[in-house]
This record gives structure tokens, sequence and C-alpha cells, in this order.
């Protein structure tokens, strides 16, 4: 069986330009990372460093490790944003990134319309955006309020839609940073079906959290990142173990 996706001794380095030391080492302090001086004097962070490996089909990985320890990096490596310094990426499916599920939401366009952004902004076609409203609509349970501007809605009505829209995706691999808000408690249990059939149709998955609740729900795999680097990859339990364990 082929990989889905495969990083090879993958290392990325962001340059720091005219800064002052004193500003250099908190970013290394936010970070966690190193700083390193290159050729010619340059001065740049590690943020990666010699990532290796690979996730298959049915793959559920989750991805921990303290502040600064590069998960977020890597997700945006994985999502196509970052392009890496040294080493080889290859990805054979289609990727959606939900870093932030109310990514492309517009205060002043009503929910139809943000359903529409939000989707292109997701990688949805007009087609595929047009073909998924009447469901998201309908899930959402907004009514005539999809028709008024989203600065009308309760945080509860925002988290909704935003959610109704995620969960209508079908990629072959997820990146998520922390998990999917459902909105409100009364919506909890409707949501959570959602929810299981959405995960069921993803080939793989890749979480970074801070909540083990949330791996151990999710995943099927683990890998601890330390200053950029892989620390351990093997089972959920394991992982989460060697990660507290280091504390």
């Amino acid at each position: 069986m082929k990989h889905i996706i495969e990083l090879k001794n993958i290392s990325i380095e962001i340059p720091v330009f005219d800064v002052r030391r004193s500003f250099r080492q908190s970013i290394v302090n936010k970070l966690g990372a190193s700083i390193n001086q290159g050729e010619k004097k340059k001065i740049f962070v590690q943020a990666l460093k010699n990532v290796s490996f690979s996730v298959s089909p049915g793959d559920r990985v989750g991805v921990v490790g303290h502040n600064g320890s590069g998960k977020t990096t890597l997700l945006r490596l994985l999502a196509n944003i970052y392009k890496p310094t040294k080493g080889t990426y290859i990805c054979r499916g289609t990727v959606t990134s939900l870093f932030s599920v109310g990514l492309g939401q517009d205060a002043d366009d009503s929910g139809l319309e943000n359903i529409k952004t939000m989707g292109m902004v997701l990688g949805l076609s007009k087609k595929e955006i047009s073909q998924k409203i009447d469901d998201i609509v309908e899930f959402s349970e907004l009514g005539d309020f999809i028709h008024l501007p989203i600065r009308t809605y309760s945080t509860g009505m925002s988290t909704r839609l935003s959610f109704a829209i995620a969960t209508s995706l079908e990629p072959d691999i997820l990146l998520m940073d922390e998990g999917i808000g459902a909105g409100d408690a009364s919506f909890t249990v409707k949501a959570e079906q959602r929810l299981k059939q959405f995960y069921g149709r993803l080939k793989s998955l890749l979480v970074a959290s801070h909540s083990d609740n949330l791996i151990r729900q999710l995943c099927n795999k683990a890998i601890l990142l330390e200053h950029g680097s892989i620390k351990a990859m093997g089972g959920v339990e394991e992982i989460l173990d060697l990660y507290h364990g280091g504390n």
C-alpha cells in the first residue's frame, strides 16, 4: 500500500532580518526553536529539523508537544503554506486544512454569501458549493437568518454555520489545529453524529492539539515533537505517556 503522505528529512529555516538581538531571543522563546547563524552571517530560526515520517490510508495521527515545538509549522508544511528548506514532501490525495473553522467569514455578508466565500477558501469549486448549500443551511438551523449579515448572529449561530460548512467537506486528508467546535450545547448531540460521519469519510487525519482527550478520541497514532524534531512516533497512549513523563 502506498503511503498517502511521505516526509523525508524535512527542515524549515525561517530567516530573521534586521532585528535586535533581544527580539531575536524573544522569537526563540516563543517558537521553542533555535537561532542559527548560517553562511554570510544570516540569522534564521530552525522551525523543523530532519523530520521524516509517513502516513498511510486509515492513519489518524495526533501531533503533540509543548508550545513552540513545531506543531503548527508541520501542519502548515503539509498544507503547502510553508515550503521545506531541505528534504522532500510527497502527498497523494486532496488536502483540506481547518486551522480556523471561521476562516473567511465576513461580518457584513449574509450567511448564504459566507457559505460561498468560506467554501472557496476551503478549496471547494462553485459547483461543489452549490450542491452543498441546502444541506449546510438545513443543518445549521439558521432559518431566515441565513439571508441576514453575520454581524447580526450570536456567537453560537456563527459557530453553527462554520461547523456545518467545515463538516460538509470530503477531502482525502484533513489537517486540524485543535478540534472543530460545534457551538451551542443544545446542538452538541446532533453535531457529534455529523462529526462521526465526517471523520469516517477521511482517508487520513492529522490533528495538532493540547487536548489528550481529543487525541485519544480521534487518533490511532501520535507524534511527539520537541524543538522542531520528532522525539517519538507510535501508539497514542505510548506517546502521551512519554510527552507527560518529560514534564
